[in-house]
């Protein structure tokens, strides 16, 4: 997602709130959040790939992504500040989030903390349960832990998705950081399914008849359901039980913002859980690392 989206999202939900009245808690808490984000992006900078161009070739055909830990460009005392921003905006969501511990606001910089939260989540797509800040632990910890690393992760993509040859990566998670997909579009031209990485919003084109998380190509495990006007998917996998919401783009009535249709179809989302799907989150990072080799 570059600036020009994150800019055009907030004035969309701006335009909303003056035509409806305020917004649902969940897009005002979006909105906040985008807008820390977005100010995050601009401190960050675009950083410079640094991969030449055999090691970008070695990673990506060996199903290596081409984003590893080591090759993040972090500054912590900004990513700090963003963990902590973001912190105290989950806690004035309750509604949101669910309880928040109530000594959120006092915690105290915990450097060594931040590096071996954000190591593991990046490597694994999840936090480890034996790591916690203070109260703070579980599900939020992984949320926050998330949302402050983003705007890096937003900017590394934008500097390195141009190198990734779209028709021969067809891989069922992201080229840049290994993320897997939280949403998809047919495109307009001719209907072809793309992913949307949950981390870093990279897009990648892949099967339309293939789970993403399981790889299984079965017709009789695969099916996706419809809203009435088309524009919505929700594909599901038998096998591994797992979804993934799309959205048709040929179908649309207006300029499709991708990040915000994640906010949009929280009752896709509720529907799937009640159905017994859900939504796989972890990263795929170690797959072709031994076949690209030291690139």
């Amino acid at each position: 997602m570059t600036a020009g989206t994150e800019s055009e999202i907030l004035k969309r939900l701006e335009e909303w709130e003056g035509k409806e009245g305020p917004l649902p808690k969940s897009l005002e808490f979006y909105r906040r959040l985008l807008s820390i984000q977005s100010e995050a992006r601009l401190r960050v900078g675009i950083p410079r790939p640094s991969l030449s161009r055999e090691s970008v070739t070695n990673r990506l055909t060996g199903g290596s992504p081409l984003l590893r830990f080591e090759d993040l460009s972090l500054d912590w005392s900004l990513l700090w500040e963003v963990f902590e921003e973001v912190t105290t905006l989950c806690s004035d969501y309750p509604e949101v989030l669910g309880e928040v511990p109530e000594n959120l606001r006092d915690l105290n910089s915990c450097l060594a903390y931040l590096k071996e939260a954000t190591e593991a989540w990046f490597e694994e797509g999840q936090l480890p349960p034996q790591i916690s800040l203070g109260s703070l632990k579980g599900a939020i910890l992984e949320f926050i832990t998330q949302a402050a690393l983003r705007p890096f992760l937003l900017n590394h993509c934008q500097a390195l998705l141009s190198l990734v040859d779209q028709e021969h990566w067809r891989r069922g998670y992201c080229p840049i950081c290994g993320g897997s997909p939280d949403f998809a579009f047919l495109d307009k031209e001719n209907g072809a399914r793309w992913l949307l990485c949950s981390r870093c919003d990279a897009q990648w084109l892949f099967q339309r008849l293939e789970c993403p998380y399981c790889s299984t190509r079965e017709p009789e495990t695969l099916s996706y359901f419809t809203d009435d006007e088309g524009l919505y998917r929700l594909y599901v996998c038998e096998q591994c039980r797992h979804y993934l919401k799309a959205i048709d783009l040929r179908r649309a009535k207006y300029e499709v913002l991708l990040p915000l249709e994640r906010f949009l179809t929280l009752d896709i989302d509720t529907q799937a859980h009640k159905d017994g799907y859900n939504l796989y989150m972890k990263a795929r990072l170690g797959e072709g690392r031994e076949k690209a080799g030291a690139g």
